[in-house]
């Protein structure tokens, strides 16, 4: 995909989809050996390989209750990426953060999502194993 509306738009139903908790419409724009890598050493960190691990990672932060803001859509040649601001609360420990969430995409396809955090520190502890 090169064109420049195309991977915007993509971009945006992800997010759209994300927000909207819209686990059907996330996996239809997933490459089957799509895969998320996330850092920091918490209950959603590391890599989920394949398009239904990418999904349930997915349902997985959401299910954190979290608020996904779109702050800007940036692209590149190849790629696009989200810039999010991520808020939530839970059992009084807050959530507020600002994110990087990279596409990679091939054909029509996202093939990878690599999620760049201004405050790992504090996603490790709201994202606590609980």
């Amino acid at each position: 995909m090169t064109d420049h509306a195309s991977k915007i738009a993509l971009a945006r139903q992800f997010h759209a989809a994300l927000a909207a908790r819209d686990w059907a419409a996330i996996r239809s724009l997933l490459a089957d050996q799509a895969e998320w890598t996330l850092p920091g050493s918490n209950a959603i960190s590391g890599p989920a390989q394949g398009a239904d691990a990418v999904v349930e990672r997915a349902r997985k932060i959401a299910g954190y209750g979290l608020k996904f803001e779109l702050l800007n859509i940036l692209s590149s040649r190849t790629d696009v990426a989200l810039h999010l601001h991520n808020t939530a609360e839970r059992d009084g420990v807050k959530l507020d953060e600002y994110l990087a969430t990279v596409l990679r995409i091939e054909g029509e396809k996202i093939a990878a999502i690599e999620t760049f955090l201004s405050d790992v520190d504090g996603m490790n502890a709201f994202f606590a194993e609980r």
